[in-house]
């Protein structure tokens, strides 16, 4: 059987599924037609469907989850990992409604946390993520949503930081940090979920036991990034959520949907189960 998968070139990423899509462990039967694609190309893709499994902004997920079903393992979650807001020079929170501000995607993880904590922050720009630091030093932009690398870089090419969203939204509501998901298919049946479920978890594994050399998989889709930078990337957003959820990862993205859907953020009735 084939399925077709999609994830970003982020060491995180590639860092899991790396022994699956690279026939280094048993993928029981299952064939994965994969494709590497930025965040915010994977969540328009998948609110067209376009992939059997997926990863996804939580963001996105709200909007997709009467099409696709969360998966128990793969998800980025964590304390101290959220986006972060950067400008050139200090500027007044007081005043974000007059800010121009480039963002990874309107469907991201990173957008949705500014729109919870800065409902009045209206002007926002999409690009690609790895745009957003030289649009900010450049005076195009106010200010810049960072997710990723930027996390790490944006002090030494002289940006300041206005706010650590995800300290905002671990203060406010207690809980981990959404970031992004795996979801598979509605259609698919639950045994088959279960089974890419395990496979998931089984090329993690096979990856932390080789962990900290990072394979050529890993490196050559960095996009030139530092070995230091890519493992802060696996440090930071590949944890024991990644492996499973657990009771803790369920309770912070049942309360991403809770405040998404008292913001008004989400319309239309929710499936009774977000998993499989």
């Amino acid at each position: 059987m084939k399925l077709t998968l999609g994830f970003s070139p982020c060491p995180n990423d590639t860092f899991i599924f790396d022994a699956m899509v690279n026939g280094h462990i048993d993928t029981m039967g299952i064939t994965f037609d994969y494709v590497m694609e930025d965040v915010a190309t994977l969540n328009q893709w998948a609110e067209h469907g376009k992939l059997d499994i997926t990863k996804l902004s939580y963001s996105t997920f709200l909007h997709t989850v009467n099409q696709y079903a969360l998966l128990h393992s793969g998800s980025a979650l964590g304390e101290g990992v959220g986006p972060l807001l950067v400008s050139k020079k200090p500027l007044d929170l007081s005043e974000i409604d007059t800010f121009k501000i480039a963002i990874p995607g309107f469907n991201t993880t990173a957008n949705l946390l500014l729109s919870l904590a800065f409902p009045q922050a209206k002007n926002k720009t999409e690009m690609i993520f790895s745009d957003i630091e030289s649009a900010v030093l450049s005076g195009e932009y106010d200010a810049g949503l960072m997710i990723h690398e930027g996390r790490f870089t944006y002090q030494s090419k002289g940006l300041t930081k206005l706010i650590d969203l995800g300290d905002w939204w671990e203060q406010t509501t207690h809980a981990a940090i959404p970031l992004g998901g795996i979801v598979i298919r509605r259609s698919v049946d639950k045994e088959l979920c279960a089974t890419v479920d395990k496979i998931i978890k089984e090329s993690l594994a096979w990856s932390w036991k080789r962990y900290p050399e990072l394979t050529p998989f890993i490196t050559s889709n960095a996009q030139e990034m530092e070995e230091s930078v890519m493992r802060q990337h696996i440090n930071l957003y590949v944890n024991d959520y990644t492996t499973d959820l657990g009771e803790k990862g369920r309770n912070a993205i049942g309360t991403l949907f809770e405040k998404a859907k008292a913001g008004g953020l989400i319309k239309g009735e929710l499936p009774e189960s977000i998993f499989y």
